[in-house]
């Protein structure tokens, strides 16, 4: 084969090779730019937000729909709105930055929160709330029990008060306080995975352990679930 022809041929491979190569690179900065700033995967570690959320559901948090927009076009393109009450909101946790909560937004700055009897009131309107539950039917009318009896408080300007749905075993706002808006890290999209567990399983099982453990889980799969959208 003539000289010519190899280096045409090498040229070739190396012109194939240094597609695939910027292809791979690309690849991995669209995603890098994605999970850093559109959207995070978040897992349900507990029941405080039972039933809506179940622990083992496995979320894409949309990170993108609180923040401000820079231009027409981006408004268009990734839709932007302020939260409104009754959101699920993904958040760092004030106590322990380095934790993600996942609550519902019930109370907003210069509202008044009251929670009587295990009804929440804001401005003294009793609050509809369909998707909470509880799971201790008892009503506790002491003042000193904060979960079934609070406030009234006013919520401060940049913050807001929120809450879990399964209002008998949340942490939420009634005893770490007020939420900083700053720490709002965006909202729950979808439900890409979910499969029955224990409480906190997921956090006392490193990556390999779960990649390990994939063929036993897969029967707990709760396959109703998947592709679910959050609301």
């Amino acid at each position: 084969m003539p000289k010519s022809d190899d280096h045409q041929k090498k040229k070739r491979t190396k012109s194939v090779f240094r597609e695939y190569f910027e292809l791979i690179a690309e690849t991995a900065v669209f995603v890098f730019f994605v999970m850093t700033f559109v959207v995070q995967a978040f897992q349900i570690p507990t029941g405080s937000m039972e039933p809506t959320l179940l622990v083992g559901d496995f979320l894409l948090v949309n990170k993108l729909i609180y923040a401000s927009t820079l231009s027409p076009l981006e408004e268009k393109i990734l839709p932007r709105r302020s939260i409104r009450r009754g959101d699920i909101i993904v958040f760092k946790y004030p106590n322990e930055l380095s934790k993600d909560y996942v609550k519902r937004a019930i109370g907003f700055a210069g509202e008044k929160v009251q929670i009587w009897d295990k009804k929440v009131y804001i401005n003294d309107a009793p609050l509809d709330e369909k998707y909470k539950v509880h799971s201790d039917g008892q009503i506790l009318l002491s003042t000193a029990d904060v979960r079934d009896n609070y406030g009234p408080v006013i919520v401060p300007e940049g913050a807001i008060f929120a809450m879990g749905d399964n209002r008998d075993n949340s942490q939420d706002s009634r005893y770490w306080g007020f939420l900083p808006m700053s720490y709002i890290k965006g909202r729950p999209w979808v439900i890409y995975f979910s499969y029955r567990a224990e409480p906190d399983a997921y956090q006392k099982m490193g990556i390999g352990d779960k990649l390990k453990k994939l063929v036993n889980f897969l029967p707990k799969a709760r396959w109703n679930r998947m592709l679910k959208v959050v609301r």
